[in-house]
């Protein structure tokens, strides 16, 4: 199963900005479905953005984000990104990526569905005055 490892996480003021970072361990991931998702202790892990593998990747976001999340990915840092602005103290959760389930349309497209269940260490995001 693929590895990621996550960073960049913190504290962090209402409306203020963070930047995740999702890098590969042991492959590339520019081949893959990549996905970032959150959890709060309690509840099941929410998918929130995910990249298509491949030349000229799309993107897709979950709407309750309003546009506030930007997922991107650097091949030649072999990572994923996730930017996030406005961060509300609702966005407090840990993140993780992960690899996704792609669609069968053509072109395929991402899912915020994981392939398995395994999840890494991930980051924590908080946000509080």
């Amino acid at each position: 199963q693929l590895q990621f490892v996550e960073s960049g996480g913190g504290l962090v003021q209402p409306g203020g900005s963070l930047r995740l970072s999702c890098a590969a361990s042991g492959f590339i991931l520019r081949r893959y479905d990549i996905g970032w998702f959150r959890q709060v202790p309690g509840k099941e892990h929410e998918g929130v953005s995910c990249i298509t593998g491949g030349g000229d990747p799309r993107t897709y976001s979950a709407n309750s984000l309003e546009g506030r999340f930007t997922i991107s990915r650097d091949d030649a840092e072999n990572t994923v990104y996730l930017q996030m602005n406005n961060l509300k103290p609702e966005d407090t959760a840990v993140y993780y990526c992960a690899h996704v389930v792609s669609t069968t349309d053509s072109p395929p497209m991402c899912t915020l569905r994981p392939v398995n269940d395994y999840w890494g260490q991930g980051t924590q995001v908080t946000v509080s005055s």
